[in-house]
């Protein structure tokens, strides 16, 4: 089976392959079931980052543990869901829940610094994804193979950014996009932009997976995915709004 290489790690052509030689004749892959196993992902992230919120608002002294707790569950549970894609339907979920702790704090600690940036936050996300995708469902927005290659190396890229950002500030260097002015500005958008492209190569590796029958078992990965990729794009949607509106307080 051909999937389209996507930059999103979770739709390598291994693992989706593994998925696919393990569960055949299980069932098929429909869109239908890919979208409310990502709708149920979602509510997941939102309910748990709603409770989250709820704590941070008591300004309770479980919220940064909660956060702790909540980013490190997600990174290994992240690791452990592709690894073990035939396990999608349990651990996507965890892996879910685990994301709206992280994301709830985080979210409130954005929140306190700039009032309603959040509720933008989530109306970007929704209004990009929304675009993307119809862009996506028109033909405006094919994975072409340099499609592919360009968005794949920016989000390589991007990647290595953040690592070195990470690694600078152990040593006391910050080199944050928050602290490099215009250019920082302009870097965010950039991100944006390529974390939202990313979803066209979601949206065609799904595609060819319902074209090329997978096994239903594809659903909740495919999901998983896909919820990868938001969560993506509403972070970086989140920090380039306070760079833009927080400038002015």
């Amino acid at each position: 089976m051909n999937f389209t290489k996507s930059s999103n790690p979770v739709f390598s052509d291994e693992r989706i392959g593994n998925v696919v030689r393990e569960f055949a004749g299980s069932g098929v892959m429909t869109m239908k079931g890919v979208a409310v196993k990502s709708a149920l992902l979602l509510l997941l992230v939102f309910l748990t980052g709603s409770l989250t919120w709820k704590l941070s608002g008591t300004n309770s002294p479980a919220v940064v543990p909660l956060m702790i707790v909540g980013g490190i569950g997600a990174l290994i549970l992240g690791f452990v869901t592709c690894a073990k894609a035939d396990k999608a339907y349990i651990f996507a979920p965890l892996y879910a829940i685990c994301e709206g702790l992280l994301l709830g704090a985080l979210s409130a600690l954005y929140e306190a610094e700039l009032h309603g940036i959040v509720s933008m936050a989530m109306f970007s996300t929704f209004a990009v994804s929304a675009v993307v995708f119809l862009c996506y469902r028109f033909g405006i927005l094919r994975a072409s193979n340099t499609f592919v290659k360009v968005i794949s190396y920016a989000t390589l890229g991007i990647g290595a950014f953040y690592l070195i950002s990470i690694v600078a500030g152990l040593f006391h260097f910050n080199i944050s996009v928050l602290e490099m002015g215009s250019f920082g500005l302009i870097l965010q958008v950039v991100i944006v932009i390529v974390a939202a492209l990313n979803l066209v190569l979601d949206f065609s590796s799904i595609e060819q997976g319902v074209e090329a029958q997978a096994p239903a078992q594809m659903e909740w990965y495919s999901a998983f995915g896909l919820m990868v990729t938001l969560v993506w794009i509403y972070i970086e949607i989140l920090r380039l709004l306070y760079i833009i509106f927080g400038r002015r307080n």
